[in-house]
């Protein structure tokens, strides 16, 4: 196992976290979902979390972080669905009409720590989600699924 350090400890800290917008409206295709993925790779550093995995289906985004230990992740997750549905609603008007009175993110998520599966897995997993053909195959572990 890899371990991440500060000046102070040595810590592994990863995440799977899903976000579901509001009402499961059909809203991400592929130019979405990259400028989505975008905000959040520009946010995430003000809080210690660089992103290792990001994969969508048209109703909900996965995806694996790695966190500091003072990383306020609560604040963060808040921060990037309040950025993300200005900033995806501005980038792409044309969402507007599939949202329900204009709310982009489902008020709930889904934040799950990945150190019960080897992290492995679960970014096999994330990859595996999504229409065929945009489904990436890692090298290793091809027929297996970890079934959350």
């Amino acid at each position: 196992m890899e371990l991440d350090s500060n000046k102070h400890s040595v810590f592994s800290l990863n995440y799977h976290l899903i976000l579901v917008v509001k009402h499961r409206r059909q809203i991400f295709e592929n130019n979405i979902s990259n400028y989505a993925k975008e905000i959040f790779e520009y946010i995430a550093p003000n809080y210690n979390i660089s992103l290792q995995e990001w994969n969508y289906e048209k109703d909900y985004v996965h995806i694996v972080f790695k966190a500091h230990p003072n990383s306020q992740i609560s604040k963060f997750i808040n921060a990037y669905k309040s950025a993300s549905s200005r900033l995806l609603k501005k980038e792409f008007p044309q969402i507007r009409e599939k949202l329900w009175n204009g709310y982009f993110w489902n008020q709930s998520f889904c934040l799950i720590t990945a150190e019960g599966a080897p992290v492995e897995m679960i970014h096999e997993y994330i990859q595996t989600q999504g229409p065929k053909d945009r489904r990436r195959k890692s090298e290793k572990n091809k027929n297996n699924k970890l079934d959350l």
